[in-house]
């Protein structure tokens, strides 16, 4: 895979990743109306894209912060692009008729509708993970969350009061418990494939 420079609207990836809330509210400043205005053309109102508009802020920053990602196209269209998926994919699960869909030209770049597929994408597996670690017992939740703040099984096993073994057979059977219900997902398919 070739590098590529990263474009310098990075700063606002990397102002997410910072908690940063200039830049968090410079994206509300100029990329929030665009979206707007698309929802309200689209079947939606002000409440319905500024949920969509923080849903977006969060999968970003989530994946940004995740999997490290670095923007080699404008924020705008990478931004707008992710929104309107979002806003078309509620739309769908609504059942709504009414679309209007008329395809501005953002910029024909490459690398906007690449990112916002690879970060649509993220957002997908990270909502099946989290549907399904819901569906996992109390103490395996308990477990493998504590393993995700604690990096060291004997901290993990100390602050859950139960011995090493017993924590590190434990979260082998969690995850492979967690991995079986992700596979058994029909949505795991259509993500994995």
């Amino acid at each position: 895979m070739k590098y590529q420079k990263p474009h310098e609207d990075q700063k606002y990836i990397d102002g997410l990743v910072q908690n940063n809330s200039f830049v968090i509210q410079s994206i509300y400043n100029k990329f929030a109306p665009k979206v707007i205005s698309y929802i309200k053309k689209n079947s939606g109102d002000e409440t319905n894209a500024q949920d969509i508009i923080q849903e977006t802020i969060i999968t970003i920053y989530n994946q940004a912060k995740d999997k490290k990602l670095v923007l080699t196209c404008p924020f705008d269209a990478y931004f707008f692009l992710l929104c309107k998926r979002k806003w078309l994919n509620e739309l769908k699960k609504r059942g709504t008729k009414e679309v209007t869909i008329n395809e501005e030209v953002l910029s024909k770049d490459d690398d906007a509708f690449k990112h916002a597929e690879e970060t649509s994408l993220y957002d997908e597996k990270y909502h099946l993970f989290k549907e399904m670690f819901n569906q996992i017992g109390t103490a395996c939740k308990d477990l493998l969350e504590a393993t995700f703040k604690i990096k060291s099984m004997e901290e993990v096993a100390k602050s859950l009061g139960v011995t090493y073994a017993y924590a590190r057979k434990k979260k082998s059977l969690c995850i492979g418990k967690l991995t079986e219900l992700i596979k058994a997902s029909p949505k795991y398919n259509q993500l994995y494939n």
